[in-house]
């Protein structure tokens, strides 16, 4: 099934992302938990990817055996930033003799050296050099897209993101899955901006569940996240006592999933970091709400 076929719906949807082992030694038992993950029935299921042939070849079997063996739709990322055409196009042609609909195109991170070189001779400088591809290769895919409530790193305005991220729908974006975002407002003012703009596409919230102190740093350097005070004090009160931090931490992406239902944003996804307790948690927490228009 295409995800725009759950996404367009006038129903909410709650799905959770995965991501495989770097080993072949660690694969049963990300295995395990990725399907203890599925097992609570969500929308959807992603699965993430490692480029230059990292964790990639785990992403298409990871992506394939959920998909086999829970009959849920799964979404596989696709990342090409270090990958030749080459490289790019095998995947796709994989990805699709598997039966996998659905592709999240992404650029993947830039080491440090990358961000100050010249990318001219790149075959893939931008997402939106992959989207293309993929429309291109002929395969039926429903293609997904990262989109950044609070401004992308690399863009100076906020203005210019929407620009490309246009570009990025225009190319063949059949929906968004925003960044992680701690404060729900800031998703209401960039989807407001984006309609204006003319991006019609569904959008899906991306939730991330901070479950220990740690978290709060890495996430703020992947995305430069704002932290709202009330979660400051959240992991300022807690952060010492892991189970405490767990609790809270769950409670507090579980009122951000409810404000959004609450506020027609109708398709979340949640940022599981293949933690069954955590996705099963939320499940439970927002068991009658589910399903409800």
């Amino acid at each position: 099934m295409k995800l725009t076929e759950i996404l367009e719906r006038d129903e909410l949807s709650l799905s959770y992302e995965v991501f495989p082992p770097k080993t072949d030694t660690a694969f049963e038992s990300v295995k395990g938990a990725a399907e203890e993950i599925a097992g609570l029935a969500p929308s959807f299921i992603s699965v993430t990817y490692g480029a230059g042939g990292g964790t990639s070849k785990y992403t298409l079997d990871m992506a394939k055996g959920l998909k086999e063996s829970f009959g849920i739709p799964v979404l596989a990322h696709l990342t090409c930033v270090s990958s030749t055409r080459e490289t790019v196009k095998n995947m796709i042609d994989k990805l699709s003799c598997a039966g996998i609909e659905n592709i999240m195109a992404l650029r993947g991170d830039l080491t440090e050296e990358q961000k100050n070189s010249d990318r001219a001779d790149w075959d893939y400088a931008y997402a939106v050099d992959l989207v293309r591809e993929l429309k291109e290769s002929g395969a039926d895919f429903c293609i997904g897209g990262a989109c950044y409530p609070e401004v992308h790193p690399e863009s100076s305005t906020q203005k210019e993101d929407i620009k490309h991220l246009k570009e990025k729908v225009d190319a063949g974006c059949d929906f968004l899955t925003t960044q992680m975002f701690f404060d729900n407002n800031l998703l209401y003012n960039f989807m407001y901006k984006i309609r204006e703009a003319g991006i019609r596409v569904p959008v899906v919230a991306g939730i991330m569940p901070i479950t220990n102190a740690n978290q709060v740093k890495r996430a703020i350097e992947l995305s430069g996240s704002f932290m709202p005070q009330r979660f400051k004090s959240l992991v300022d009160k807690f952060g010492e006592y892991p189970d405490a931090m767990m609790q809270a931490g769950i409670a507090y992406a579980t009122d951000q999933i409810i404000d959004l239902y609450a506020n027609n944003i109708t398709n979340v996804h949640v940022y599981s970091m293949n933690k069954p307790e955590v996705a099963r948690q939320i499940h439970r927490n927002l068991s009658n709400i589910i399903g409800k228009k």
